[in-house]
């Protein structure tokens, strides 16, 4: 057995959503670090390509909008027409919107699901010749979907779209995951806990204060992301298929007792 190479990504080519910046960014950083060449997309071109710049010449800026069917069609398309395969696809552009129950409006309902599940849903199918033609004998392509602990567990918060998304998007892992692995691709899922982004301004404006609520007593690091997604994307992740992975320093699975204020 030779584990010299287990978590490398040399020769990959991956695409992550959301990818510009927070746990996106964590995960293509990780990414063409290991090796990968790696496609950074959001609505921000701008964006992209800042971070492109920053990672260096293995990091490629993808910008699209993929709120809508049309824009997950054309994101597959731009790709298609760059790359013959897709070793990885990361599925993490996301939103949030919290709003008393009485007040909680269907545009906010209608964002949420749309981009949290949708949007997962419809990239994938759209990129699934390329995916199939990232599998190989040697090993599987792979799709991750970036869930949440929101998924798993509840929080204080009246985020209920963002609840149920998330929920939502666990499963769907699972069901892709049995429908995909007869064509090579893997299909597995990240939930993350407290990690400092735009989405997660507590923990990243007070990250001490929320790290108390933590069983670990803090919050996650840029490699705490990085390394969960390596492993599930290179050949050390190659028999784990449907499974989501809270990345939370134990909030879901460790806590003892009450409510937590994650």
């Amino acid at each position: 057995m030779d584990t010299t190479n287990l978590f490398r990504l040399d020769g990959r080519v991956a695409l992550v959503t959301g990818g510009s910046r927070g746990i996106g960014r964590m995960i293509a950083a990780g990414f063409v670090a290991q090796g990968a060449r790696v496609y950074v997309s959001s609505r921000k071109a701008a964006a992209c390509e800042e971070t492109a710049a920053e990672l260096g010449p293995n990091c490629i800026a993808l910008p699209q909008d993929i709120a809508t069917v049309e824009g997950c069609r054309a994101l597959a398309a731009a790709l298609t027409e760059r790359e013959e395969r897709l070793d990885i696809l990361v599925n993490n552009a996301g939103t949030a919107w919290g709003v008393a129950f009485e007040d909680f409006p269907e545009s906010g309902w209608d964002k949420v699901m749309d981009l949290n599940v949708k949007s997962p849903f419809f990239l994938t199918q759209s990129l699934h010749a390329l995916l199939k033609a990232g599998a190989t004998r040697h090993g599987p392509a792979k799709v991750i979907n970036i869930t949440s602990v929101d998924g798993l567990r509840l929080n204080p918060w009246e985020t209920y779209s963002y609840h149920a998304s998330k929920s939502a998007l666990i499963y769907l892992t699972r069901r892709l995951a049995a429908r995909l692995v007869r064509d090579g691709i893997n299909v597995t899922s990240i939930a993350p806990g407290a990690f400092p982004s735009e989405m997660n301004r507590a923990a990243r404006d007070h990250g001490d204060a929320v790290a108390k609520a933590i069983p670990s007593r803090r919050i996650g690091t840029d490699e705490d992301m990085a390394g969960t997604a390596i492993y599930l994307a290179s050949r050390a992740g190659d028999y784990v298929v449907g499974e989501t992975i809270a990345v939370d320093g134990g909030l879901v699975h460790a806590t003892l007792g009450g409510s937590i204020d994650g």
